[in-house]
């Protein structure tokens, strides 16, 4: 399935010409629209017509915020949204953005592999889950690396390029180029758990909500103190709610198998989650939230 190329595309040469990325949620499609502003033409696979419906709707409405503010939009036909993973077969590089759940990753990156040209980089988005661990069910994990983005993609500023223990050090080079080219900055981190930015963010978030628990001050001025005392530009319950409770909690009972209880989640955490409330998303966590 070869899609056009638009005259942008061929102008930076440093973008892959073809991006694919395997699930069009709130990830994904920021992923997605980061590189159609880039100029690469992207295909977005997703589990059923209902979904992926949904994920052009996302990525549209991302690329509708950024028309407003002036950016200049890619062509109509940049953006093609399927079920069928056979879409990716002419992609320089598909990036898997299911949920955090490594079962889900493995089966995605293996419809992946299956789907795309040997020479073809393939990267998970995982916040924290062992790229070696992932990479061991692959057939070709020299051409394997996380290229783990922050949420919301459109406003965040870097990206964490993972090297595993078989990526092949060229793949690295052109994964961190690609993310120069879509503007953001890239820091290249060794495969370790929750590699650099999820492991000092969730130490922080955690203590955050056990302080919470405890009564010590509340979210508002937990976040205060972060972000006028040591110029955080967010504080970290509030950090936490925009990734999401859920993804957090997720975060940290990875790194509580990897490091012991400094990672185990507060039960302020579970119960919160437990109910459903889970931050930006639904509307309530630590914060009560309206579109």
């Amino acid at each position: 399935m070869t899609s056009p190329v638009t005259a942008t595309v061929r102008d930076t040469p440093s973008v892959p010409v073809v991006v694919g990325v395997l699930g069009g949620g709130r990830m994904g499609a920021g992923i997605a629209h980061a590189f159609l502003l880039a100029g690469a033409c992207v295909h977005v696979v997703e589990r059923d017509a209902e979904t992926a419906a949904q994920a052009r709707g996302r990525v549209e409405a991302a690329l509708a915020r950024s028309a407003a503010r002036g950016t200049r939009l890619p062509d109509a036909d940049a953006l093609t949204t399927s079920v069928d993973t056979g879409a990716f077969a002419e992609a320089d590089l598909v990036v898997e953005a299911v949920p955090e759940d490594r079962a889900l990753k493995l089966g995605a990156l293996a419809r992946i592999e299956g789907a795309v040209r040997d020479d073809a980089v393939v990267a998970s988005n995982t916040s924290s889950i062992s790229i070696d661990a992932l990479a061991g069910a692959m057939r070709r994990p020299q051409r394997f690396l996380g290229l783990h983005f922050f949420n919301p993609v459109p406003a965040s500023a870097l990206v964490e390029v993972v090297t595993g223990a078989d990526t092949a050090p060229e793949v690295v080079t052109r994964a961190t180029r690609w993310v120069e080219a879509i503007g953001k900055a890239a820091v290249v981190v060794r495969d370790a758990p929750g590699f650099a930015s999820s492991r000092l963010g969730v130490a922080l978030g955690l203590e955050a909500i056990r302080m919470l628990e405890e009564g010590v001050a509340s979210a508002q001025d937990i976040d205060t103190a972060m972000e006028r005392g040591y110029r955080h530009p967010m504080g970290p319950l509030r950090t936490t709610d925009i990734v999401g409770l859920d993804v957090r909690l997720g975060i940290a009972e990875e790194l509580e198998r990897a490091f012991g209880a400094r990672f185990t989640p507060p039960a302020l955490l579970r119960d919160l989650v437990a109910q459903g409330h889970l931050g930006r998303k639904t509307g309530r966590g630590f914060y009560e939230w309206s579109e």
